[in-house]
């Protein structure tokens, strides 16, 4: 015999050990091993979210088109730590008919443009997320009970600065108080400003700001936000309130933050009403965005030496220096103003902040 017929009876041999025919143990649950990997959700339809209300969410689905309905949808377990909120165009699949009694899920949240985010103060770090994809924000004030709040203000045009999303304003009941002096504050500021009377609310003017935009109603409890909201959108019917004649405070009527369609004959847009809020907290702020929205000023302060903070004591700040020169013309010289109030905002945060 020869070494090949031994290595033939060799091969013969191991071929009894080989650990393809090792046997595997039965799985007794019948179950699938587990995976890291989630289906694609491929035929999910994209939706609006247009409110929460204990975890079920209310979102709009083929909007703009003759199959557009709502429907009610759950978050599914893998999302359980995103946050979804009103605004945010969401993945959808399962029953999306919109029958009473079915239930959709969300699977997933579309790359926001933008995120309105407010903190419970200045030194807290957790973010409150108040709205996704917003364009544009409309602050509310009372030229009179309650009295407006300059700082208040401030703070969410800081906060709309800060998101990238236009700001506007709007002052209701100028019938009890001449709202000039409070206006004067916001010279300089890139702010486009409506007035509105008790019997004269300009609803018209403002619709034609909505047209084409999702825009964000804030304001303190009391101005008058939700009787605007009403106007602006008849069927919103969103509950209205009073000032407390000793506190001077208004009281919470919206509670929950909701999307509603605005239509006119020069278009659609989206009014998304929030709460009433009696502060408004910066502790997640980035105060570059807030110098990037003064276009002609961002560019003088590339001069600035790092770390200028652009008030008004800053050594060697190239734009108190183009100040002193003569450089900035007067609606310039405006605008640093209010640059450097919000600024001025931000830092008294940052004073606030523990070890300080």
């Amino acid at each position: 015999m020869s070494w090949l017929d031994d290595s033939d009876d060799l091969d013969d041999e191991y071929e009894e050990y080989d650990e393809s025919d090792i046997r595997t143990r039965p799985n007794p649950k019948a179950n699938r091993p587990r995976t890291k990997r989630r289906p694609a959700h491929e035929d999910a339809q994209i939706g609006r979210v247009l409110g929460v209300d204990r975890g079920r969410y209310t979102v709009m689905i083929g909007e703009d088109s003759p199959e557009e309905r709502t429907i009610t949808a759950a978050r599914a377990r893998e999302l359980r730590r995103t946050p979804i909120v009103t605004g945010d165009r969401a993945r959808v699949v399962g029953d999306t008919s919109g029958d009473e009694g079915t239930l959709g899920r969300i699977v997933g949240i579309v790359d926001r443009t933008s995120l309105l985010r407010r903190s419970a103060d200045d030194t807290d770090q957790v973010e409150r997320v108040i709205v996704a994809n917003a364009d544009q924000m409309l602050v509310v004030v009372a030229a009179a009970d309650p009295e407006p709040r300059e700082r208040l203000v401030d703070r969410y045009l800081v906060a709309a600065l800060d998101a990238g999303i236009r700001p506007l304003l709007v002052v209701t009941k100028t019938d009890l108080a001449d709202p000039s002096g409070f206006l004067s504050h916001f010279d300089g500021l890139d702010l486009r400003v409506f007035t509105s009377a008790r019997d004269e609310m300009p609803v018209d003017e403002i619709g034609e700001a909505l047209v084409g935009h999702s825009t964000v109603f804030v304001g303190h409890s009391g101005v008058g936000k939700s009787t605007l909201v009403n106007a602006l959108v008849p069927s919103a019917l969103r509950a209205t309130g009073h000032v407390n004649q000793v506190t001077g405070r208004g009281r919470h009527t919206s509670s929950s933050t909701v999307s509603l369609r605005y239509e006119s004959a020069a278009g659609r847009g989206w009014v998304i009403d929030t709460p009433g809020v009696r502060s408004f907290g910066l502790g997640h702020v980035d105060p570059d965005n807030i110098l990037a929205a003064f276009t002609e000023l961002a560019t003088i302060a590339e001069q600035c030496p790092r770390g200028c903070t652009h008030l008004p004591d800053a050594p060697d700040c190239a734009l108190i220096e183009a100040a002193e020169r003569g450089e900035l013309s007067e609606t310039g010289m405006a605008r640093l103003d209010s640059l450097q109030r919000l600024l001025q905002t931000f830092a008294d945060k940052a004073e606030q902040a523990p070890g300080r």
